[in-house]
């Protein structure tokens, strides 16, 4: 039995009977009697895994995460974050970078790109503090978690994969995979 299964056996049976409709008073008493029914210990609906950052990007490649809950050091040699900061969502040149990014979601994805947005000021996250932008920022980090690329205004996909690209990491992976796919 379950330390859970205990508690809960314990705390029906120490509850008053008074305090119980009869209804679930015959309940507990039963379930006190014969022990845990083993299709009760099975959830009826499964419960939402809450997965962790890195997990979700692997699961959809074109998901944008919030600063606050990213760690870089989970990404690092494992996917390029760029990072849009703005002072607020309603940041026009925001809304443009976001829109830009959403319309070429697919050249991000295949270029390893995890999109990470930071419009509040005042929730000061770490990267954030590591990176200290004034009003709105596009930053291009690397795969080693360096900082590869800064602009303070929106940037056209097409630009970021041409700058991507040119990173050695990224050069060495089209290689490899011009390689196996011969």
């Amino acid at each position: 039995m379950s330390s859970i299964s205990q508690v809960l056996r314990v705390l029906l049976l120490a509850v008053p009977a008074v305090a119980m409709p009869l209804a679930a008073q015959e309940t507990a008493q039963t379930a006190a009697a014969t022990g845990p029914d083993p299709a009760a210990s099975e959830p009826a609906t499964e419960t939402p895994v809450l997965l962790a950052p890195v997990d979700r990007w692997r699961e959809d490649p074109k998901v944008v995460m919030d600063a606050v809950e990213v760690d870089l050091a989970a990404f690092q040699w494992i996917a390029r974050p760029v990072v849009v900061f703005a002072d607020t969502p309603a940041d026009p040149a925001f809304q443009q970078q976001i829109d830009l990014l959403a319309g070429r979601a697919d050249d991000l994805a295949v270029r390893d790109v995890v999109v990470i947005t930071d419009t509040d000021p005042a929730a000061l996250s770490d990267l954030r503090r590591k990176l200290r932008p004034r009003g709105f920022m596009l930053a291009i980090l690397g795969k080693d978690g360096g900082v590869k690329l800064r602009k303070p205004f929106p940037w056209d996909v097409r630009e970021i994969t041409r700058t991507i690209d040119k990173m050695p990491l990224r050069k060495q992976e089209i290689r490899d995979r011009q390689n196996a796919n011969q």
